[in-house]
């Protein structure tokens, strides 16, 4: 009778599963293309997991007989699954070290080395109650976290990584901000969305993987014990530092906007632009265990002139990996020559704020004479140069060593941007009031000469003659859509260049018909300009030096409730050091766009803060 009992287990397991044969298939086609962005390769995750603890230590829960008569291995070598087990030998209890090496390599897909909670292995079969999957068709018969064998498990996926022993999971859901969560996170559960409900009314409800607390009758809110216990369940859905590995960010997330295919209580973010959204995500990005991971190549620094925060972009990740806190309406953004100091232009305080690159915190606020806009730095790293808005026009001048202003260079008309040239033998300033481009020789630190405009003058940007010295200035103006183009040695403008029309036109309902054009940049490698379009609602890409126009690549569109779409308002241009990669930013759509400098394709299109304008590339060396 007991051999007969387990068959029909078996059976009834077998016919559970079948329904999902399909799903599984593509599933497994799926599998290299889903892994396909991993930073390990399978080899490498492997490699960094211990087969001898696995083989003698892990393996054996497989063959495991568990309630009702049943193993892992029974359906886990019969059936299509992730986890497919090698099929034992006629007459044996144990694989060969063969087929346990053969084995080993699936069981290493469903981890995550160092990190328990991110492995499927530890999850699937884990009650939702305690953190698991929501459903597990072979049975969640580990109840708890503290069950012996998931510990097992648990304790050997931790000790996998390569480089060093990384803190526990516990250690890592610890760096998470609790008072930030009950004050900012948690009243977004109870927000009423249109045509949705509720997050609580949903996930008030037992059985829940992620469970919110009734609140007692009577009340609006919940109590603080209550909270505490709210935040451990959400620990149990985010990984620290990385919004975009956490369920609870893109489980209810579109999956236009990048989320999971299907969320039973609806889609509650389009966007991940959404205010809400990107609260969760500030939460989840603030409790990184240790410095961001940074790319070796460059950072990309994305100041959000209406807001406090400074997004730092990963150019190899196109991910947002820091976020500056604490400087109110950032404007400019420059950096020491070892990458050590972030140096921000902050409108609110009438500072220059110096920060510390890998901590993210401010080590000092340098007093202006003014109002700032845009900073430059020498390329000997000694001197911050700050444009002043307010009249009559000067550029202070910041010793990075003493950390003082030491001058203000008196210039023509109140400064807007102030630039480098590539030779760093001169600055330039420009300005909305005088209509002038002013030169300053930086070994006198005295304006030397100026070309006039019948326009204001917006951004600039530089091409170099064969020996480095500068050849000519692409100056944006007001009220043209399109740059003007000055002779430097002939100190004058010689040329001006109006893009090709193209509808619909954009630009009027934004409020922006005085500033067409904002945003121009040379590519490193001095063979494109760079050129944005408000009115185009594009960025334009001319040949250099024949400034013989390339093509465009069209910006994200915003759709307004009821009303016609309008642009992303493009502000400010940077690029990878390799000058494979042009940054836009969106100041109208909360994002900045990374655009394939060969192809003119959009690569990736990344959330950032409220109305991003200056952007500047940090190449890490």
């Amino acid at each position: 009778m007991g051999h007969l009992k387990q068959a029909k287990v078996v059976m009834s397991l077998i016919a559970a599963l079948s329904g999902l044969l399909l799903a599984a298939r593509e599933l497994a086609k799926a599998a290299p293309a889903a892994h396909g962005n991993q930073a390990d390769s399978p080899a490498q995750v492997q490699s960094s997991l211990d087969f001898e603890t696995y083989r003698t230590r892990i393996e054996p829960i497989f063959l495991k007989t568990r309630e009702g008569g049943v193993r892992c291995y029974d359906c886990h070598s019969a059936l299509p699954t992730r986890l497919r087990l090698e099929r034992l030998s006629d007459g044996s209890s144990s694989w060969t070290e063969q087929q346990s090496r053969r084995n080993f390599s699936v069981v290493s897909k469903l981890v995550t080395p160092a990190d328990p909670l991110k492995s499927r292995l530890l999850l699937h079969p884990l009650s939702p109650e305690v953190g698991g999957d929501p459903t597990h068709a072979g049975g969640k018969f580990w109840k708890s976290q503290d069950d012996p064998e998931w510990r097992l498990i648990a304790d050997w996926v931790s000790k996998g990584f390569p480089s060093q022993q990384q803190s526990s999971p516990a250690a890592k859901k610890n760096t998470l901000d609790f008072d930030f969560f009950k004050s900012k996170v948690e009243p977004i559960f109870l927000k009423a969305r249109p045509g949705h409900a509720r997050c609580y009314s949903c996930h008030s409800q037992q059985g829940r993987a992620f469970y919110l607390e009734p609140i007692p009758p009577g009340s609006t809110s919940w109590t603080e014990e209550q909270s505490q216990r709210n935040f451990q369940s959400a620990l149990q859905e985010v990984v620290p530092g990385d919004p975009i590995a956490s369920r609870l960010l893109m489980h209810p997330l579109g999956p236009e906007a990048g989320g999971d295919p299907f969320h039973s209580g609806g889609r509650q973010f389009d966007s991940q632009n959404d205010p809400d959204w990107l609260v969760i995500a500030e939460w989840v990005r603030a409790g990184a265990v240790d410095p961001p991971a940074l790319s070796k190549s460059a950072l990309i620094y994305v100041t959000n002139s209406a807001g406090d925060t400074v997004d730092v972009i990963d150019s190899a990740t196109n991910n947002v990996v820091q976020v500056i806190h604490g400087i109110e309406l950032p404007h400019g953004v420059a950096f020491s020559p070892d990458g050590a100091r972030v140096y921000i232009s902050n409108e609110s305080d009438n500072v220059l704020d110096v920060v510390d690159r890998v901590r993210g915190e401010i080590l000092k606020k340098v007093t202006l004479s003014g109002r700032p806009n845009n900073i430059a730095i020498t390329k000997d790293g000694g001197r911050v140069l700050v444009g002043i808005r307010s009249e009559p026009g000067v550029v202070d001048v910041i010793d990075t060593t003493s950390l003082t202003r030491v001058k203000s260079i008196p210039v023509d008309g109140g400064v807007h941007n102030v630039y480098i040239t590539p030779d760093g033998k001169y600055a330039v300033s420009g300005s909305l009031e005088s209509k002038a481009a002013t030169v300053i020789d930086l070994q006198s630190e005295r304006a030397i000469w100026e070309v006039k405009f019948d326009r204001s003058v917006r951004p600039m940007a530089f091409e170099t003659n064969p020996d480095g010295s500068t050849r000519r200035i692409f100056v944006q103006l007001s009220r043209f859509n399109g740059f003007a183009v000055v002779d430097f040695a002939r100190r004058a403008e010689v040329a001006r260049i109006k893009f090709p029309d193209k509808s619909p036109g954009f630009g009027i309902a934004e409020g922006r018909e005085g500033t067409p054009s904002h945003g121009i940049g040379v590519s490193p490698d001095g063979k494109s300009l760079w050129v944005n379009s408000t009115f185009a609602n594009s960025v334009f890409a001319y040949s250099l030096p024949e400034l013989r126009l390339i093509g465009s690549v069209e910006l994200p569109e915003v759709h307004p409730l009821g009303r016609a779409p309008s642009g992303a308002v493009p502000e400010w241009i940077t690029f990878t050091a390799d000058s494979k990669v042009v940054y836009v930013s969106n100041s109208g759509a909360k994002s900045v766009t990374a655009i394939d400098i060969s192809t003119l394709k959009i690569v990736a299109l990344i959330p950032v803060g409220e109305v991003p304008k200056r952007l500047n590339t940090l190449v890490l060396h």
